[in-house]
């Protein structure tokens, strides 16, 4: 059968069976999946093509599973503006997802605990601004300003690390619209500034990337940076380091309760009965049932 017989051969899905259309082929490692299939798997997943059919499926049936703790999610704070971080804080957990209708989109929902690590990465854009002149012949000609002048703009990229079975990196872009800063003045600064790893020297197109980390965030918003000036720069990088602080500090609550419930018990003795037990979960005297340290 040649080329054009095989693009043109009809296929069915090995998930669910149905006739696959001329454009909805989604290719796996051992078969095929039909558009609608693909279009239920984690928006975070990256790895179709590298997934056997039966790897597909008990995917599908976790995402079955997900929209379950979409419908019981209970949102006590959300951060950003277009993508944004979905808490619920009494759960312990998160998502991430720009969709209005959760119960549609099916965004994943991670415990807090599965977070690895958080950063803002701000990346940075040089572009020179140059003057018009005519040469002797009457041609336009874009000459540097002497000094040479600038202008910058600005894209806030959110990475989440997690400890996932279908994907590791939820990563996403804070702003729509870069952001541009046009101030001599924050220009002239930034020449010299290197901002505990924010602008050091020029790598692959004059693309300027830092990752804010920590300190590194924390020196950034008390440093005076001129660029802190800026509505748009100071709203998007405080909303990402929003993100990291919420997510990371909730993480370590977590794994630290996790830690405790999981330490030894010390048996004690019962200021009720004077029995030497060992509190069961509720805390309480095994033999009297007398809260113990209450």
């Amino acid at each position: 059968m040649g080329f054009f017989g095989k693009l043109f051969e009809k296929k069915e899905c090995a998930i669910c069976g149905g006739e696959i259309g001329l454009l909805g082929n989604r290719k796996l490692e051992d078969g095929n999946c039909c558009k609608n299939c693909a279009s239920k798997l984690s928006p975070w997943f990256s790895d179709r093509r590298k997934s056997t059919v039966e790897d597909i499926k008990a995917q599908l049936v976790y995402r079955e599973e997900n929209q379950q703790k979409v419908a019981s999610f209970h949102t006590t704070r959300t951060i950003g503006r277009n993508t944004k971080v979905l808490l619920d804080e009494d759960a312990r957990r998160f998502m991430v997802t720009a969709a209005r209708n959760l119960a549609e989109a099916n965004p994943d929902v991670l415990d807090f605990s599965q977070v690895t690590g958080c950063d803002l990465d701000v990346q940075e854009h040089e572009i020179e601004e140059k003057r018009e002149v005519k040469d002797k012949d009457g041609h336009t000609q874009h000459v540097s300003y002497n000094p040479p002048r600038y202008r910058y703009s600005y894209d806030f990229q959110m990475n989440i690390r997690v400890n996932h079975p279908y994907f590791n990196d939820m990563s996403f872009k804070l702003n729509n619209m870069s952001v541009e800063i046009r101030d001599m003045n924050t220009m002239n600064r930034m020449g010299s500034y290197n901002g505990m790893g924010m602008r050091s020297s020029n790598i692959q197109g004059n693309i300027l990337n830092s990752v804010i980390r920590g300190i590194a965030g924390a020196a950034l918003q008390n440093s005076g940076d001129p660029r802190m000036m800026n509505h748009d720069f100071a709203e998007y990088y405080n909303m990402g380091m929003e993100i990291r602080e919420a997510l990371t500090a909730i993480r370590q609550e977590t794994r630290d309760s996790i830690a405790a419930e999981n330490a030894p018990k010390t048996a004690v003795t019962c200021p009720y009965c004077g029995a030497t037990t060992t509190p069961n979960a509720a805390g309480c005297c095994e033999f009297c049932g007398g809260a113990i340290n209450a």
